[in-house]
């Protein structure tokens, strides 16, 4: 086979996956937005997370990570249907095995996650030259320090002593 004969083939290929793409795409429609729902994944992706994120602000102990992590679930929650889509989309890549080595340079598991690739990855994410992924930076950060500081069991760690009297 000759290389023009090879670059045509591969361009005959793509077209036709492209053009199946587009005909289901028609025929299904767009996807029925529905709410999120931390899955175990993300919730292994979370529990790597969060202690890194939250850095020493976040006791130790499981009980104080789960409920982090319940609060972010939460927060998601709280959010309209076409932001937790985008939120279970950024889940969903950090899930997908060669995204997560690719993009996140996690080559073990959430669960075997090295809490220094994990840091990593998040400082790379912050100052990424990629808007996309300082976005995804920034979406982890918001939820997981707001769901975090949301929290009044978290307050006496920062000494806010909570709502003024007069305002609640």
């Amino acid at each position: 086979m000759r290389r023009r004969s090879f670059f045509k083939l591969g361009l005959l290929g793509a077209c036709t996956v492209a053009a199946g793409g587009a005909v289901y795409r028609l025929a299904r429609g767009p996807a029925p937005l529905r709410r999120f729902e931390l899955d175990g994944e993300a919730r292994a992706a979370l529990a790597a997370i969060v202690p890194a994120m939250l850095g020493g602000a976040l006791p130790p102990g499981a009980a104080a990570l789960a409920r982090a992590i319940d609060g972010v679930r939460t927060a998601i929650h709280g959010l309209p249907l076409v932001q937790q889509g985008e939120v279970r989309d950024l889940f969903g890549l950090l899930a997908l095995a060669p995204a997560r080595r690719f993009v996140a340079g996690v080559t073990a598991g959430w669960r075997d996650a090295d809490p220094r690739q994990v840091a990593a990855f998040l400082q790379d994410w912050r100052f990424h030259r990629f808007a996309t992924l300082q976005t995804a930076y920034l979406a982890l950060h918001d939820l997981i320090l707001g769901a975090w500081y949301a929290d009044s069991a978290s307050w006496a760690a920062i000494g806010y002593p909570g709502p003024l009297p007069e305002l609640s």
